[in-house]
């Protein structure tokens, strides 16, 4: 199916493979697309399944290639877990199915996109399956990760089909795809969960803190909602929101220890840089966004309603917010490309932030 790879590129972190995940909640609307065009007899053999990441788009490219390969006709697409294709599939070794993601290089190290040479093996599996006749199914996760050799070599199956293949490509920003990929592909767009769906989703997964808070966060990706919580996300952000709950006056030595933090070395659930840009990206977003519609509700952290409402009470505030949100981010993370210390490159922005323009929002 594919070759083995230590660290599986296409899990996230502290979340089970796709492939283990028996569920797909809150995305009924694409599971009854794909099952109507399916039994439809005219069932597309490229399927672009899109939408914010963590919604469950690689979940449902393993569902479709399971209910498939199995032949089953549960209107869910669902198989019971000891069927031998389920067994199979769980265990890497369905000989229908074959999946592209990215590989290892000469030197054992995962690369950082998927090359012509994963294309030319995945072409090789058609070629040999074919005497065998019946459905294969490949999946490409992610299709965005694709060299342009790569692409240009997918674009070529997709031209000229094998009989019977049915190709499921994840894609987490469609755009980058060539527009001939995206033209020759049906689409599955998925949603992002609701707080409800997110707290049926999480469930299962023993997540720890509020699920509505990490749905509030995680724009209802419930693959980043594991990584916040993998990574205390939403004390990180608790702590933002207090270090701006008198702005524009700042807790020098708080700030400094929420920077530090970011200095931590990347670990199995991330990268603490990246965590605490985010999280500082997403309180700038949502401040933007209370000047405009009110505070966002639920509230991510305690008292963040009336934090926001008070440093950005108008469409003037909400303007000051959104660029600062485009000039900081930017820097700190052009800084932490060039190895930057990335606790100095943190409390600078926090500073700034504090500091702002005479009529900055807060002040007077």
């Amino acid at each position: 199916m594919t070759e083995d790879v230590p660290v599986e590129s296409d899990r996230v972190p502290g979340a089970p493979h796709p492939r283990e995940t028996a569920t797909l909640v809150g995305q009924d609307a694409a599971i009854a697309q794909f099952h109507a065009s399916a039994t439809s007899g005219r069932l597309h053999h490229g399927w672009l399944i899109t939408g914010p990441r963590g919604t469950g788009k690689a979940t449902l490219a393993w569902r479709i290639a399971r209910w498939l390969l199995a032949d089953a006709d549960s209107p869910d697409l669902s198989v019971p877990p000891d069927h031998p294709v389920a067994r199979r599939l769980l265990a890497l070794s369905e000989p229908r199915l074959h999946l592209v993601r990215r590989s290892l290089d000469d030197k054992g190290r995962l690369r950082g996109e998927i090359v012509v040479d994963d294309m030319r093996r995945l072409l090789s599996f058609f070629q040999l399956s074919a005497v065998e006749g019946g459905r294969r199914v490949a999946i490409i996760d992610a299709a965005d990760d694709m060299n342009p050799n790569a692409a240009n070599a997918l674009l070529k199956l997709l031209e000229e089909p094998p009989r019977d293949a049915l190709l499921l490509l994840v894609a987490h920003r469609p755009a980058r795809l060539l527009p001939t990929i995206r033209s020759r592909c049906r689409e599955l767009r998925l949603a992002p969960l609701s707080p409800e769906d997110m707290a049926r989703a999480l469930a299962p997964l023993q997540v720890p803190g509020d699920a509505a808070r990490l749905a509030a966060l995680s724009g209802g990706s419930v693959g980043e909602a594991l990584r916040l919580a993998g990574q205390d996300g939403l004390d990180r952000y608790a702590q933002l929101v207090a270090l701006f709950s008198r702005h524009p006056d700042m807790d020098r030595h708080a700030a400094a220890a929420f920077a530090q933090a970011a200095a931590g070395r990347p670990g199995a659930d991330g990268d603490p840089f990246d965590l605490t840009m985010t999280l500082i990206e997403l309180f700038l977003a949502r401040a933007a966004r209370s000047g405009l519609l009110g505070p966002p509700l639920p509230e991510a952290a305690p008292q963040e309603s009336a934090t926001l409402a008070r440093i950005s009470p108008d469409d003037r505030a909400a303007r000051h917010w959104a660029a600062a949100l485009a000039e900081l981010s930017a820097r700190a993370r052009a800084g932490r490309a060039v190895n930057l210390d990335p606790a100095a490159l943190v409390m600078d922005m926090l500073l700034t932030l504090a500091q702002g323009r005479a009529d900055a929002p807060g002040r007077g």
